[in-house]
């Protein structure tokens, strides 16, 4: 018994689109395609100019890789250029260059030499912003504040040095009251210039001031390292910005920050010259050699001359954190006075951690009502980090907090590069992050990281397979699955909640061998019921073999997760091995007799599906066109009719098709063309068949397990018993409107109140129409069966955007409650911290004590949209499904 209803939602808001090449930085071979990927394209004359030969490979590098980690891109040769693209990029600033690997392993870096030096510590490197609400707070003002450059003679190496200086907007250089001043000091390994740079102190500091955030103060931004940094920065920086600028010169009005050995610098000044600067901070603070404990006297010097020393630090993969808790400890210990910021759970030593430090601190010197804690989502740091121990690791270490350490073994010590290469770009890309040489093996960390991820090593140009993974033996990649917010259909269920995944061998005649196929069959799966069960022909892509689906796929994780929320039809899965000269002969005549012969499956075309990918979907749509009868239920993912088109009948193919739905990733799956010549096709000869839409994400298993996450739930209901009714967006032009959602299935229509800006999302809510579930079966009919309503929401699709259905959440309640019947689990949104109702999500349960009679359900509704949701006109399906259920 499956029965069906939908929501057709008609939406209506007021919205800005966002500009997303408005942050190119001015690199001529960078653009940016109409769906937001960041093409790069280098002519090869150029390059093999620049670097003086022709390289062996070509790599974008940058902080492009998981969590901002410094990743490499293949730039493959295409015609004259060197092109590859990356995206779609979260919001924020990049950095990159271009790197040429030549034979030998000898490696060269560089920029277009007809772009402008973005970096001036870094000279191979430029930049590029991408825009976005959750950046703004960096992103250019209108009429802020000026930079300028301020040159002084070092008191301490005797020649002439240059600072930065920001004043405010408005700044009066007669004013009677001078402006309080803010240093900031740079890592010894970095230049001034990188606060602007890479730190977007500008941006930062005229977002505040324009928020009314920010006290009316002039910004030094200096580097002091050298013999004598004290006398640098007391002697040179400030009395020079003194001679300057119209800036206060007593403790109330000067305040001193800066990173690593800045921060060291700052921090010895408490100690040194305690009073000079009121307010203090220190961002990953690294230290020369182990400070002595302040004595009595000196602690409380600093507290009566100190009004806020504020510390900050990233997160484990931060040089300092080790440092830092050292630090705080002291502190504690010996009664210095001071704030801590929290361990920042994001990002490690990196620009990412100090420029939202900066934004912090900036906007609470000179201010007399800032806070003192923490802000929102850091943690403590309670105690010290140690990473896995050299040789300690054979695959790859989890921590508690998503870091992952990757190390090999000695086999390559005598290599010259190695790279850890996994599909954690954007979207599923595969990109590498270089490792580290430690003795005779090689390291990296990166993270913090969350969800599913398969990988392999690259030595010295190669693709190795980790040698110590003992869990993937089929195919040339490994797993890595880190438990976390994302991906809960991928990760493993308790081993006694799982259904069982056997080796199935028979003979094929088509082949002339014994072959070997994966069946999956359910939790409690009873190879007696009188029912046979229904069967889904899962089939993999070329290059592939029977294994992929399972140890890449996630498909066995997927199905048990759907069997354990009562979500799908109980079924047998076979993944059997498609590399054949005649797939639909293979399949009809050798590997589906076999698995009958083995499990209690069905074998007519009702209760029989094939479903494949890429090669896999081209030799799905030939099995399901050639053998019309055979197959009820088809699904295709990545893949058309490549080669040639067969011979079939629509008319036989209609009459005993119960749905054809057809996948594809976006415009970076090579397929996507293939995809669209399928549809017409099927449409030109009048096949009924659906079509999925786009799914977000390359020609890769992250698309394809979306793609099974979705079919899943479909796959043998009733179809008389199942409904939907299309759910329509609409977002038109212009800035700051409503967004305002109708249910017009009942005919009355339901508006959902908003919205209610969240900080990250627009929040709409409302009402689910009454849904009555009856049941008045008898109990020779229901047995001890009770029954469940599960809603999966589909992807909500414009022209040139598509908003998963992880956007929209519910909190399901009984409008009828009585004993035996209970309402599902609250599912909250992806910008809520769930994952919405992309994967189905129980409305409502009944036991068999519960279930006769009629029950009524309702829930609250959440639609939690991006407020750079790009206008136009977005459609998708809510569906709900009633299940008989043990």
């Amino acid at each position: 018994m499956v029965t069906g209803a939908a929501l057709a939602l008609g939406t209506a808001a007021v919205m800005a689109p966002p500009a997303a090449a408005e942050g190119v930085a001015p690199d001529p071979w960078v653009s940016v395609t109409p769906e937001g990927y960041y093409r790069f394209t280098a002519p090869q004359a150029t390059v093999q100019e620049i670097v003086g030969g022709t390289p062996q490979v070509v790599e974008l590098q940058g902080n492009i890789g998981p969590a901002g980690t410094w990743s490499d891109l293949a730039m493959d040769p295409s015609g004259t250029d060197y092109p590859t693209q990356v995206g779609i990029l979260d919001p924020g600033l990049y950095y990159y260059q271009y790197t040429a690997t030549f034979p030998d392993r000898t490696k060269k870096s560089f920029r277009n030499p007809d772009a402008p030096a973005a970096i001036s510590s870094k000279p191979a490197w430029s930049t590029f912003f991408v825009p976005g609400p959750s950046v703004q707070w960096m992103s250019d003002v209108a009429n802020g504040g000026d930079v300028a450059e301020l040159t002084y003679d070092s008191p301490a190496a005797d020649d002439e040095r240059t600072t930065l200086v920001w004043t405010p907007p408005g700044y009066d250089a007669e004013r009677a009251e001078a402006y309080p001043v803010l240093y900031l000091l740079a890592d010894d390994s970095q230049s001034a210039d990188e606060w602007t740079e890479l730190g977007r102190a500008r941006q930062v500091l005229d977002n505040l001031a324009a928020e009314g955030a920010l006290a009316p103060m002039v910004v030094v931004m200096a580097e002091v390292s050298g013999g004598d940094p004290r006398a640098e920065l007391l002697d040179g920086v400030v009395a020079a910005t003194r001679d300057a600028y119209n800036v206060a010169d007593d403790a109330s009005g000067q305040a001193v920050a800066g990173i690593g050995t800045g921060a060291e610098q700052a921090l010895t000044l408490l100690r040194t010259d305690p009073g000079v600067f009121s307010e203090v901070g220190a961002f990953s603070v690294e230290f020369s050699g182990r400070p002595a404990d302040p004595n009595r006297s000196e602690v409380a010097a600093i507290n009566e001359g100190t009004d806020r020393l504020r510390i900050y630090v990233g997160n484990v993969l931060d040089p300092s954190y080790n440092t830092t808790h050292d630090l705080l400890r002291t502190f504690e210990r010996t009664g210095v006075e001071h704030e801590f910021d929290g361990v920042d759970p994001d990002t490690g030593g990196t620009w990412d951690t100090w420029r939202e430090g900066l934004r912090d601190f900036a906007s609470r010197v000179f201010q007399d009502d800032a806070g003192h804690g923490p802000r929102e989502g850091h943690r403590p740091l309670d105690r010290k980090y140690t990473a896995p121990a050299a040789g300690s690791i054979t695959t790859p270490h989890v921590d508690e907090n998503g870091i992952v350490t990757f190390e090999t073994g000695t086999q390559w010590k005598d290599a010259k590069d190695v790279t850890v290469w996994a599909n954690w770009a954007p979207n599923g890309a595969w990109f590498r992050v270089p490792m580290t040489k430690v003795g005779d093996r090689w390291r990296v960390q990166a993270g913090p990281l969350d969800g599913f991820y398969y990988y392999r090593y690259v030595v010295d140009g190669v693709d190795q397979k980790d040698p110590e993974d003992k869990v993937n033996t089929l195919t040339g990649v490994s797993p890595l699955f880190v438990p976390g917010e994302t991906d809960r259909m991928l990760g493993d269920l308790p081993e006694d909640e799982r259904g069982a995944v056997n080796l199935l061998t028979y003979d094929s005649a088509v082949a002339g061998e014994e072959r070997q196929a994966y069946v999956w069959t359910p939790k409690g799966y009873d190879p007696n019921r009188a029912e046979p069960y229904p069967v889904l022909y899962l089939n993999h892509g070329g290059g592939q073999n029977y294994g992929d689906w399972v140890e890449v796929g996630r498909a066995p994780q997927i199905l048990d997760h759907y069997i354990k929320d009562g979500a799908i039809v109980p079924m047998v899965v076979v993944m059997g091995n498609g590399n054949s000269p005649d797939f639909p002969a293979e399949l009809v005549e050798n590997l589906a007799p076999a698995a009958r012969a083995e499990y209690n499956i069905a074998d007519d075309a009702a209760r029989q599906a094939i479903a494949g990918l890429s090669m896999g979907a081209m030799n799905t749509l030939n099995t399901w066109l050639t053998r019309p009868g055979q197959f009820g239920w088809m699904a295709a993912f990545s893949g058309g009719l490549f080669f040639n088109t067969p011979q079939f009948d629509p008319a036989l193919v209609n009459a005993e098709t119960r749905m054809a739905r057809v996948y594809t990733g976006d415009v970076t799956d090579f397929t996507y063309q293939a995809t669209m010549n399928l549809l017409e096709l099927l449409e030109t000869n009048g096949i009924h068949h659906e079509f999925a839409g786009v799914t977000q994400g390359p020609h890769g298993f992250d698309t394809w397990s979306k793609n099974l996450v979705d079919l899943l739930p479909r796959l043998f209901r009733d179809p008389q018993n199942t409904q939907g009714v299309e759910l329509r967006a609409v977002v038109p032009e212009g800035e700051d409107g409503v967004l305002a959602l109708s249910v017009a299935d009942d005919g009355s229509g339901v508006t959902l109140d908003g919205p209610q800006n969240t900080g990250t999302a627009l929040r709409f809510t409302g009402q689910l129409p009454t849904v009555t579930v009856t049941d008045s079966r008898s109990v020779s009919q229901a047995g001890v069966t009770g029954w469940a309503v599960t809603g999966q929401a589909y992807t909500f699709e414009s022209a040139t955007r598509l908003l998963d259905g992880k956007h929209l959440g519910w909190t399901p309640r009984l409008e009828s409650p009585r004993a035996g019947l209970a309402a599902g689990d609250a599912r909250a949104t992806a910008l809520g911290g769930g994952e919405g109702l992309v994967v189905p999500g129980r409305l409502a349960s009944a036991t068999p004590e519960g279930r006769v009679g009629t029950a009524t359900i309702g829930a609250d509704l959440v639609l939690d949209v991006p407020v750079d949701t790009t206008p136009g006109e977005y459609t998708g399906t809510l569906s709900l499904s009633l299940f008989p259920v043990d």
